[in-house]
């Protein structure tokens, strides 16, 4: 603890005029964001349940705390909780004094368990903030990365510590309802999991070709789906006129029409099609309930039981 509040001591004056933040949790993620901090001139406390992995950020100027009880005490600004699950956070916190605390907790939830966790830390007197981190570890603390961090919840409690949030990546403010960073964070991760599905299938099909160029390959793969990613914009605009037809280039009864050429390619291939057919499926009942003139809107639609 002596060695800890030395290093702290022996900042400069423009270290110590930043925001102190309060860390609980130092997994890999937990780590990244205390190291960003750290090297950004914010004092720092931590806690982690396993001691030992604070030792490493001790020696590089943040203090050990013994317990969250004894680190949300000696909190004089923002209370970061990055821990495993929604049930961490409350065990974590069971038994620390939130009265009057700033609670910002990053630890992935879904939205209702958001929503939940920021009334509990209010009922126990705190401000509450939540996020969504949109980065993995190696992109914390490097801005060219892209990384960014999904923020919801209290709006002035944000704005206040916004620049302090934004040391370790960027930062997006998405609505005062807690549940809302969660919300996005789970539907970015959803479309990542999609794309992800038509990667591995694409690359399936081109894997027995000896002869091809899977580098090359890469490149027209990514260039493709970034010249793709635009349709987000034309479908948030269908639904926001409720008219699916809206600026459709190709209907939903075109691609479905298309499905076949894939499925027969796929089998001449030899590879398994299961990555494709839900969705195919899905097309094709709404083209089947005679919405075939609309644009992939409509399977939103039939997904949220239009």
């Amino acid at each position: 603890m002596v060695l800890a509040w030395t290093s702290l001591i022996g900042m400069d004056e423009h270290s110590n005029s930043k925001t102190p933040v309060t860390l609980l949790g130092l997994g890999n993620m937990g780590t990244a964001l205390a190291r960003a901090w750290l090297a950004a001139g914010h004092p720092l406390t931590v806690w982690n349940r396993t001691p030992e992995r604070a030792e490493p950020l001790v020696r590089e100027g943040a203090r050990a705390a013994a317990t969250p009880a004894e680190a949300v005490a000696s909190a004089a600004g923002p209370v970061v909780l990055c821990l495993l699950d929604d049930a961490s956070v409350g065990e974590t916190l069971d038994g620390a004094d939130l009265r009057g605390k700033e609670v910002v907790n990053l630890t992935t939830s879904t939205p209702a368990q958001s929503r939940e966790r920021a009334r509990w830390a209010e009922e126990r007197g705190a401000r509450a903030l939540s996020g969504g981190i949109m980065a993995v570890p190696p992109m914390i603390g490097r801005p060219e990365t892209g990384g960014y961090v999904l923020y919801s919840g209290d709006r002035a409690l944000f704005e206040r510590h916004r620049e302090t949030l934004a040391a370790p990546a960027g930062t997006r403010f998405v609505g005062e309802d807690p549940g809302h960073a969660a919300l996005h964070d789970i539907a970015l991760l959803s479309a990542m999991t999609g794309m992800f599905a038509g990667m591995t299938h694409a690359f399936a099909l081109v894997a027995p070709e000896k002869d091809l160029d899977r580098s090359g390959f890469a490149a027209l793969l990514a260039e493709w789906l970034g010249a793709m990613s635009g349709a987000a914009h034309g479908i948030a605009a269908q639904l926001e006129s409720g008219d699916y037809t809206q600026g459709v280039a190709s209907s939903l009864a075109m691609m479905a029409a298309a499905d076949d050429t894939l499925l027969t390619t796929a089998r001449d291939q030899s590879v398994d099609p299961r990555l494709l057919v839900p969705y195919m499926e899905l097309m094709r009942r709404r083209v089947a309930q005679g919405h075939g003139a609309e644009g992939l809107a409509g399977v939103v639609g039939l997904l949220s039981g239009e």
